[in-house]
């Protein structure tokens, strides 16, 4: 029972060191000034759904959202409400990918003006998704008269990867790009109970775009200084 506690012990000590994420954030800036944004004025960020394969996921374009609002800096309109506004110009299928296509948009009175009135002055595209790279090990669970449990060991590895872009709407230019790219491993330890140990890998992708970002604008009371 003694070797079986040390062995337990061990086996958790070397999980919890080695379940840990390996975060490289890069940015692009296309001037070292921050991007101004009025009181009035308001930033979207919208995922890329265009790939049948994959969908930049909501809940992490929700943490960047929040993300910023938390550093203070700008007011961010919640993607679901843009939307719903703009329906159907940026639904999957006719949304612009370029801001050559975003150009032509805005020629158009009507989204012009409903753009205006939700009062985006910048718009932050965010490409990539989190994904399940390798798989190995197992475990199997079983009922007996006197209990059951489990017994095995399983490791996976997941990588984030994401890519924001961001939008002058007023000029139609580009500012800057953000990429993060976060790698982790978790564990499943099986002796009796099941224990996981999870790398939050996606949590640390939001975290090294959000900070990122974050620093590219300047707040509102800032801006009219």
């Amino acid at each position: 029972m003694r070797a079986l506690l040390f062995l337990l012990v061990s086996a958790i000590s070397l999980l919890l060191t080695a379940c840990g994420t390996s975060t490289h954030v890069d940015e692009y800036r296309v001037s070292e000034s921050r991007l101004p944004v009025k009181a009035s004025e308001k930033i979207v960020i919208m995922g890329r759904r265009h790939a049948g394969e994959y969908e930049t996921e909501p809940d992490f374009i929700d943490c960047i959202g929040n993300k910023l609002v938390t550093g203070g800096q700008v007011a961010v309109m919640p993607e679901q409400q843009f939307l719903d506004s703009l329906y159907p110009w940026f639904e999957p299928r006719t949304a612009p990918l370029g801001l050559k296509r975003m150009g032509g948009m805005m020629r158009d009175p009507l989204i012009a003006t409903r753009i205006r009135k939700l009062g985006i002055r910048y718009m932050i595209w965010v490409d990539g998704n989190t994904e399940t790279t390798e798989k190995n090990g197992g475990f199997s669970c079983g009922l007996a008269p006197g209990g059951g449990g489990c017994f095995g060991f399983a490791s996976w590895d997941k990588n984030s990867n994401y890519e924001a872009i961001i939008w002058d709407l007023s000029k139609l230019d580009e500012k800057g790009r953000v990429k993060v790219d976060s790698k982790g491993s978790s564990y499943l330890l099986a002796i009796g109970a099941p224990i996981p140990f999870i790398a939050q890998v996606q949590g640390e992708a939001c975290e090294g775009i959000g900070t990122r970002l974050q620093s590219f604008f300047s707040s509102a009371s800032q801006s009219r200084e």
